[in-house]
């Protein structure tokens, strides 16, 4: 079809400004954010290997965590401690913290590159999600090679959660496996920036601490942008289930992070430990606080059903 300026244009093309469609805006903001996470990826990242001293024998003067953070700590058991006690009770749970954390990176990884299986590899998101799991794999030798410095077994979580850890590396998808992703790496993060910065804590900790702060933050972000893009989509009854199951996986993963062994394992006398523990006003007020913000994000995609609630108040996550 020939226009008055003699240009000729293809017939049923539009000669206006074009309007990029919504999918190709969307698609176009994932691809940005993967590579501005590329870069920072590229710009900071750490080799566990030789950024962590693991030369220098482990000085038992210091604690493995901040003391605060210990189940006991404010506690009569706590109280009749001696100092010595105190920091190798520490430092077991520290190990045990690591042990539940090498557990989870290994179900996200396998989510992850489930969920990329059939991807374009040359997409930065694809790209991105490998770096991811490079990054998850360097976490989980430096805790595991942490938690053999500290003196500790290796610490699993007890057979019913590892059983669903195995079902739910297998069955969950979209926003349910990026935000029970998230769920784990928010609760770490704020714990393990207060133990970075504490001089109590054995120094080779703190180094391992800031390592996987810096390099899960990149993570988080990721994780809080497909949890975001996945419920764009859900329905009301799809929500409702992956709500649910998202506070179990939440639930089963924070009350795996200590292990009951690590007070046999400490010198103390487990089951008086163990209910003391479990009755801690302290340690659940310090569970809750490091969880506001993660509370706040799943309220705000619709995630905090009744049901779920029930589940986040068990885990004194709310």
């Amino acid at each position: 079809m020939a226009s008055s300026t003699g240009i000729v244009r293809p017939a049923g093309r539009p000669t206006g400004p074009q309007v990029e469609q919504p999918a190709e805006h969307d698609r176009r903001d994932e691809q940005d954010v993967a590579r501005r996470l590329l870069d920072s990826a590229a710009r900071l990242a750490y080799d566990p290997a030789v950024e962590v001293d693991w030369e220098t024998p482990l000085d038992k003067d210091f604690h493995g965590a901040s003391p605060e953070w210990s189940t006991l700590y404010g506690t009569p058991y706590w109280d009749e401690l001696t100092e010595e006690q105190r920091k190798e009770l520490t430092r077991q749970e520290a190990a045990s913290v690591a042990s539940t954390g090498i557990w989870f990176e290994m179900i996200l990884q396998q989510m992850v590159l489930r969920d990329i299986y059939s991807k374009d590899p040359t997409s930065a998101e694809f790209q991105w999600a490998l770096t991811e799991i490079a990054e998850e794999c360097r976490h989980s030798i430096m805790f595991a090679r942490g938690a053999r410095k500290l003196g500790a077994p290796p610490y699993r979580p007890h057979r019913f959660a590892f059983e669903l850890g195995r079902a739910f590396k297998t069955l969950a998808f979209g926003e349910a496996a990026y935000a029970a992703i998230l769920v784990a790496e928010e609760v770490l993060d704020v714990m393990q920036r207060d133990w970075m910065r504490d001089e109590r804590v054995v120094p080779f900790v703190r180094t391992i601490n800031n390592i996987h702060v810096v390099e899960e933050s990149r993570h988080m972000k990721f994780a809080r942008d497909e949890t975001r893009k996945r419920l764009a989509g859900a329905g009301r009854l799809r929500r409702r289930i992956h709500a649910l199951v998202i506070a179990i996986a939440a639930y089963v993963i924070v009350t795996s992070m200590v292990n009951r062994e690590v007070y046999a394992n400490a010198g103390l006398d487990e089951k008086r430990a163990v209910r003391e523990a479990r009755t801690n006003e302290h340690h659940k007020a310090m569970m809750r606080s490091s969880c506001s913000g993660l509370m706040d994000f799943l309220a705000s995609a619709g995630l905090l059903t009744k049901p779920a609630l029930v589940f986040y108040k068990r885990a004194n996550l709310i």
